[in-house]
């Protein structure tokens, strides 16, 4: 893989590849190829691999969100918690569970998909390969953003607050779209587009450069280490970068009905409530940086393996 590339073999040479030992396959090749495409892998291989990561992690992710949301110490965040009981611990799952596996799978299977189209255009024009890699990566990031109703409901089953009033997922889309209408689940689309593009394009295009710099893997345990480790280094580094987008989201999902304000002015009603610290805008960074670097060290390694397996 090029440093100065997105390479992606599949991207171009799309084929099943079988595990094999001794010569024979471990799984029948083409069963995947006849099931979803030769592309369709890489939205399977997405998606369990953020349910895999959903599962293990929402504990954490529960108290960096509360966290961002009120500007708390961890130590406090996780009070909270105890106070709301085991019972409410995974309140909340279902959205984020459906939303992540499904924009994992977009993130990946897209990225392919508009790889492979936008290169074939792109063969004979002399456009480099970087920029059209880095576009593909854009817009799969870009369609993400059509799943912004499940963070926008997991906010606010989240968010202690709004406890009383909304009772589960279902019944948490029902009231906002039968009392606020459709657009009340958009709330927070800004800064997710803002978020999503832009992290896309770093992440698919610094992933091969940076496991290229890792020691090489001589072995499958290796190479798993590898994936875990590039797809957590990155996952971390983003999640630092994007940092106050998220704390702007969730602010602004938090709020139910009454205008949508602009992502400006909502980072300056933080700022100020925080008395114009960066340390206060970043509370919960520490945490945020050691979930990514979890969460996509998971996704990653996971997503790979998979690739493999298939």
């Amino acid at each position: 893989m090029a440093v100065s590339t997105m390479d992606s073999e599949s991207a171009r040479t799309p084929q099943t590849q079988a595990l094999t030992k001794g010569g024979h396959s471990l799984l029948s090749a083409g069963i995947l190829t006849t099931r979803f495409g030769p592309q369709g892998k890489h939205y399977v291989c997405g998606s369990l691999a953020a349910f895999t990561n959903i599962v293990l992690t929402f504990p954490i992710q529960k108290v960096l969100f509360r966290q961002q949301l009120h500007g708390v110490l961890a130590i406090d965040a996780v009070r909270q918690l105890q106070r709301d009981g085991l019972r409410n611990l995974y309140r909340g799952l279902l959205p984020p569970l459906l939303q992540k596996s499904t924009t994992v799978a977009i993130m990946f299977g897209l990225y392919e998909d508009f790889s492979r189209v936008l290169l074939d255009q792109a063969g004979s024009s002399g456009v480099p390969e970087l920029i059209t890699r880095s576009f593909a990566a854009a817009l799969a990031g870009t369609a993400e953003a059509i799943l912004t109703p499940f963070e926008r409901v997991q906010t606010l089953l989240q968010d202690h607050r709004h406890h009383g009033r909304f009772n589960n997922t279902a019944h948490t889309f029902r009231t906002l779209v039968t009392e606020y209408g459709v657009t009340e689940c958009y709330r927070g689309l800004v800064p997710i587009l803002l978020r999503n593009g832009p992290s896309n394009v770093l992440f698919f295009g610094l992933k091969g450069p940076i496991k290229e710099q890792l020691p090489e893997a001589t072995s499958k345990a290796g190479n798993l280490v590898n994936d875990f480790v590039c797809g957590g280094l990155l996952g971390a580094g983003l999640g630092i970068m994007f940092y106050p987008l998220n704390v702007v989201k969730s602010r602004a999902q938090s709020q139910v009905g009454g205008a949508f304000n602009p992502c400006r002015e909502v980072l300056l009603t933080v700022w100020r409530e925080r008395g114009g610290s960066i340390a206060m805008l970043f509370r919960g960074a520490h945490l945020n940086y050691h979930r990514s670097l979890l969460s996509w060290g998971i996704i990653n390694a996971t997503y790979e393996l998979l690739l493999k397996l298939l």
